[in-house]
């Protein structure tokens, strides 16, 4: 394993070069990045995607935060999308979004509209044993309650990244909240 960004990474997952020679990666997304104005706002374009499910996962809810984790949890699936064509600042800019609290790993998904299976990142939750973790996250809610709050914060996030002292991605979501603490942060 090695350390890239404060995100631990497990595996590799280049999907060979283009005409300038660049590798280019899938990342297998199953919360806020499922909504094209947080991935807009990260990437500054939406990449080509694919509807997809992880077999042996499960997305569960976090005390005290609007986004989810997921874990390794057997017999469980999580259906979210692919993201094709990620280069590597890309997946450099998506490794300081998920910050300190995941671990990006290599999976194998199945992609809805083909079969196919395919190898992609994706972002783990670090603590297997978080207390703060249950039920499951609902994307839906989600996007009803707490996108554009949370689109706000990632702009936040991306404006910060471009000062000399930026704050990593965890204390620019508890800022942004802090500051609207009439708001309920938890999902």
């Amino acid at each position: 394993m090695a350390s890239v960004n404060s995100v631990t990474v497990v595996g590799n997952c280049d999907h060979g070069g283009n005409a300038n020679g660049s590798n280019r990666r899938s990342v297998f997304v199953y919360g806020s990045l499922l909504a094209d104005d947080v991935v807009r706002a990260l990437l500054r374009r939406i990449p080509q995607n694919s509807p997809a499910t992880l077999h042996g996962y499960h997305r569960f809810s976090v005390k005290g935060r609007v986004y989810p984790a997921i874990l390794p949890v057997e017999n469980k699936k999580i259906t979210g999308r692919v993201l094709l064509g990620i280069t590597a600042p890309e997946l450099d800019i998506l490794d300081k979004f998920e910050d300190f609290e995941y671990e990006r790993r290599l999976v194998d998904v199945s992609l809805l509209d083909s079969s196919e299976i395919l190898q992609a990142y994706t972002y783990v939750w670090a603590n297997s044993d978080d207390p703060d973790l249950y039920g499951e996250w609902d994307f839906e809610a989600w996007k009803e309650s707490k996108l554009k709050d949370f689109v706000d914060m990632t702009v936040g996030f991306v404006e910060e990244q471009e000062l000399p002292q930026s704050k990593p991605r965890v204390a620019t979501y508890e800022s942004y909240y802090k500051q609207n603490e009439g708001d309920n942060i938890s999902s």
